[in-house]
């Protein structure tokens, strides 16, 4: 999760699953969703993650769409890079998105997410996002 920046990136924690603002922004609101267990591999985790997975994903979206207001979500499992289990949840829109006057695209709209495009989002614009959607949390 350092990685991702934790603990100052963090959003929310639950006992076996971490919520953490991506940098760099695909979209608004593109976040990592970090697994707990000692696990690099899907099947690996506890059967307790799993369950508690379903809670995490509806908070998720709940407050996604209350900060923002996104058309589709998306959740990649790649972990090519960092091997621990991971998801980058990609909120999608289909058009473009104003936050603390900065416009914000989804390059891949309506494809798959363009992981290689990214919004500029500085430090003001970044912990604004942070604030935004730890207020929208349920």
């Amino acid at each position: 999760m350092r990685k991702f920046g934790a603990p100052e990136t963090c959003i929310r924690e639950y006992p076996r699953w971490s919520v953490l603002l991506r940098r760099p922004q695909v979209t608004l609101g593109s976040l990592v969703l970090a697994a707990h267990d000692r696990a690099t591999a899907f099947s690996q985790l506890s059967g307790a993650s799993f369950t508690e997975l379903r809670q995490v994903i509806l908070d998720v979206e709940t407050a996604l769409s209350r900060a923002f207001g996104y058309d589709k979500i998306n959740y990649l499992m790649l972990m090519m890079v960092d091997p621990d289990v991971h998801f980058h949840v990609v909120p999608r829109y289909s058009g473009t998105r104003t936050f603390g006057g900065r416009e914000f695209v989804d390059a891949g709209w309506p494809g798959p997410p363009d992981l290689k495009s990214h919004n500029e989002s500085d430090d003001p614009i970044f912990g604004g996002i942070l604030g935004r959607i730890r207020s929208s949390w349920p």
